[in-house]
């Protein structure tokens, strides 16, 4: 049973993400899934904070992060998160072009719930985008709205 289909209330999601083709993406398969969800878009690191620590601003469920940001990168963008007691509960799921071995152990010493390397094939990558929606808007249970 395809249980987030069901969800009385959409998940609330912040992309952090500065390629507009990959937003694109993301926004389509997201509505393509047929999951209630409302996505706020943060172009770089700055913005993101902004976002997150905008006063009376209801914070996203989950968040989808890019490590490679102008201005403020992906890794500090985790750091903040993941040491700001309002925020640490946040899944934080990175999404990356890097396969280094660094940017990933980092991500995990900072704490991000998980790292997904985007495929360079537009197939694959629909793919790891529907897959990321399974999973964290289906199956995993996401922290109450604040």
């Amino acid at each position: 049973m395809d249980r987030g289909i069901h969800r009385l209330n959409p998940v609330d999601m912040l992309l952090v993400e500065d390629n507009p083709g990959d937003v694109l993406l993301v926004k389509e398969v997201f509505r393509e899934s047929g999951i209630p969800h409302r996505m706020q878009v943060a172009e770089d690191g700055e913005e993101a904070m902004a976002i997150l620590r905008a006063p009376g601003e209801t914070l996203p469920q989950i968040i989808l992060l890019d490590l490679n940001l102008p201005r403020k990168s992906g890794l500090e963008v985790l750091s903040e998160i993941k040491q700001d007691d309002r925020l640490k509960k946040i899944p934080v799921v990175v999404v990356t072009t890097s396969m280094s071995r660094r940017d990933i152990l980092q991500s995990y010493e900072r704490h991000a719930n998980c790292y997904i390397t985007k495929p360079v094939d537009f197939d694959q990558f629909m793919n790891v985008l529907r897959s990321i929606g399974d999973f964290w808007l289906t199956v995993a249970t996401l922290p109450e709205r604040q």
